[in-house]
């Protein structure tokens, strides 16, 4: 990934990501937050019939999150005693966290919110790796590609930092206490008839299965083993040294124990959820704060309460784009907005040919686009208006042949749109001579710009003279 010879290959050109397909919280989540069902929804039916017949084998084999915390977690059991290992290894009240977080999370997608995006395991990787840690990585020094730079990456950093080093206490802390999506495979795994059984006489207490649970399942002794919390690693039958422990197929499992998530926690939970959404959406002044004219969408992203909707902020049409174009916005949509992706024309423009970001989308967010539905590209036939971001504006304080006089028709060259959305118009100006002088200055058509960013991107000057607005935007009203 790291040693390709173009940035662009480093994303998932080719479609979504397969961990996303099969992710049941993120397509459960956009169901219920996009109002939204279609036939792709049964690709997480992959992993949750396997789950069904034998638990949580995705959270101890699969998960690329998992194997993260579980690295980390065998880096600090090597600098503790077995006897602190067993202790970090045991059930404990904490792990119901996850539960909270997953009722809260879904209560809130029955109110069009996708929070629980911010935290689903998949989303949260891709979005601090591929923001974050691997643009880090791709430095001249180590690899072939010029370094990409993303807003905020460094809060990525130290947030997905902060988790792993958690690990070093606690053994797969993130999987343990806070992953929602090991909470609902949790769930579903307490109906698998592969169970856990204690051999009791044969067990001579030396808890030796604990060194190596990951899960905090307590395969230990004749403490009730807890189904849902179990990774299904089956480092406990390994590590036991009579033979007394065996997973087999079976009705009923040795000592079984249910979550412990009390009455008030799950009513609390929904409370939460329930309360999140007014919350989250308070700052945003009845969508009239003062960023919303600058907050410029990707070409395909739905109408913007759908899209908050569905969005998962998983970062992945962010690290697609070739010309990083796309940021993560942070206060510009609002808290609930944060992490969703905006242009930002400064750092790089949308391309004409370009529709990667349509096409890593795990969630339909981002309508699926081909070039000639997004009409940019001169070169090829459309039948319908092209697919318009906003619109341009000149910042005539700015703007050299408006602020000072100087020639300048930078924008014109790289405007993409044929005919051009800039037009020059020919005026004459007084020197400081009094003399009369010829100069052109531009204008932006409004009829014809798209609102691609080219024009921004290209001034020469550090606080560009023309900008970019979401005004006369059409990115969501194409029928496809």
């Amino acid at each position: 990934m790291l040693v390709s010879s173009n940035w662009l290959s480093r994303s998932s050109a080719h479609g979504v990501n397969p961990f996303f397909k099969v992710d049941p919280l993120a397509t459960l989540v956009n169901a219920l937050a996009g109002r939204t069902f279609y036939w792709e929804l049964i690709w997480p039916l992959l992993l949750l019939l396997p789950t069904l017949l034998l638990g949580r084998f995705f959270c101890g084999w699969i998960c690329p999150m998992g194997s993260f915390n579980h690295f980390v977690s065998d880096l600090g059991a090597t600098a503790r005693s077995g006897k602190a290992r067993m202790a970090s290894n045991r059930y404990w009240k904490g792990q119901a966290t996850k539960y909270v977080l997953l009722i809260a999370g879904l209560v809130a997608a029955l109110f069009a919110s996708s929070v629980l995006g911010w935290i689903d395991p998949i989303s949260l990787l891709v979005r601090s790796t591929g923001l974050s840690m691997l643009p880090a990585a791709a430095t001249h020094k180590h690899a072939v590609v010029a370094q990409p730079h993303y807003g905020l990456s460094v809060l990525l950093a130290v947030g997905f930092l902060a988790l792993l080093a958690m690990n070093l206490r606690i053994t797969r802390f993130w999987c343990r206490v806070l992953c929602p999506l090991g909470a609902l495979l949790g769930v579903l795994s307490r109906l698998s008839p592969l169970n856990l059984h204690k051999d009791r006489a044969t067990c001579n207490g030396c808890s030796r299965c604990l060194l190596a649970c990951q899960g905090g399942a307590d395969p230990v002794g004749t403490e009730p083993w807890r189904k849902a919390e179990c990774h299904l690693c089956l480092n406990c039958t390994a590590a036991c040294p009579q033979g007394s422990l065996e997973f087999r197929f079976s009705s009923k499992a040795a000592l079984p124990a249910t979550p412990n998530l009390k009455r008030r926690t799950a009513m609390a939970a929904v409370a939460t959820g329930l309360a999140a959404v007014p919350i989250l959406r308070v700052d945003t002044l009845l969508h009239k704060s003062r960023n919303a004219a600058l907050l410029v969408r990707p070409p395909g992203a739905l109408a913007e309460a759908q899209f908050l909707a569905r969005c998962i902020r998983c970062g992945a049409c962010v690290r697609a784009c070739p010309n990083h174009a796309l940021q993560p916005t942070f206060n510009e949509a609002g808290v609930e907005g944060i992490w969703s992706p905006m242009l930002t024309a400064k750092i790089g423009y949308c391309d004409a040919k370009c529709v990667l970001c349509s096409a890593v989308c795990p969630t339909g967010a981002i309508a699926a686009l081909t070039p000639e539905q997004k009409g940019w590209d001169p070169d090829l036939q459309t039948h319908s208006a092209p697919l318009r971001l906003g619109t341009a504006a000149y910042d005539k304080e700015r703007c050299l042949p408006w602020a000072k006089a100087i020639d300048c028709v930078v924008c014109v060259e790289w405007c993409p749109v044929s005919p051009s959305a800039i037009v020059l118009e020919t005026g004459t100006v007084s020197d400081s001579d009094g003399k009369p002088q010829k100069l052109k200055r531009p204008h932006i058509d409004a009829d014809r710009c798209v609102g691609c960013g080219a024009c921004e991107y290209a001034c020469p000057l550090g606080q560009p003279g023309v900008y970019v607005t979401s005004q006369g935007e059409s990115r969501h009203l194409l029928q496809f």
